[in-house]
């Protein structure tokens, strides 16, 4: 199995999703959807493995299934495997071979505003918004990163007490805009 490699913040990232939000836009033409750039490389100044996670809500799963050729011609592989865990996602996987000099891409497509869309938002924009929360979450990315080097589901899994712990605390405060805005 590959090593797990997180690396410094990378400024570049916002740009790779802003390039990549439009070529999903252009996949979802006439859908109404909504596009979020999620996980570690959407917050400035966490360190992250050099992965994009993008979060696209559309109005009904059958929307995203309906999209699976569009997906697929931008590079995109459907993963549907995954859906046995979680039956409320569609997931999609990119190499960053598809966009030479890009970071590889998980695409996780929701109904927007469901739980688990307001449960990222939540996780991303709580991160966002608090430094001491975002060191606190390096700090223990940095310790679990080195304890399982090559085991990346432990890592992920080691991970959800603090993930769950921040959820539930910014969904309790309602401070978790379902929409996106920070």
């Amino acid at each position: 199995m590959a090593e797990l490699v997180l690396v410094d913040h990378q400024p570049d990232w916002s740009r790779q999703f802003a390039v990549l939000a439009g070529e999903l836009q252009l996949a979802f033409e006439g859908a109404d959807v909504c596009i979020e750039h999620i996980g570690s490389t959407a917050v400035p100044g966490l360190c992250a493995k050099p992965v994009l996670d993008v979060l696209l809500g559309a109005g009904a799963l059958s929307e995203i299934e309906a999209r699976v050729p569009a997906l697929a011609r931008l590079g995109f592989i459907y993963r549907p495997e995954h859906e046995a865990a979680l039956p409320a996602r569609r997931y999609f996987t990119r190499n960053a071979v598809a966009l030479p000099a890009s970071a590889r891409v998980h695409l996780h497509a929701v109904v927007v505003n469901a739980a688990i869309w307001q449960q990222h938002m939540a996780f991303r924009n709580a991160l966002r918004a608090s430094p001491p929360l975002r060191a606190q979450y390096a700090a223990l990315k940095r310790v679990l990163a080195a304890e399982h080097l090559h085991d990346k589901a432990a890592y992920t899994a080691a991970k959800g007490p603090f993930i769950v712990g921040v959820v539930s605390a910014a969904l309790a405060a309602g401070t978790a805009d379902p929409r996106g805005a920070a």
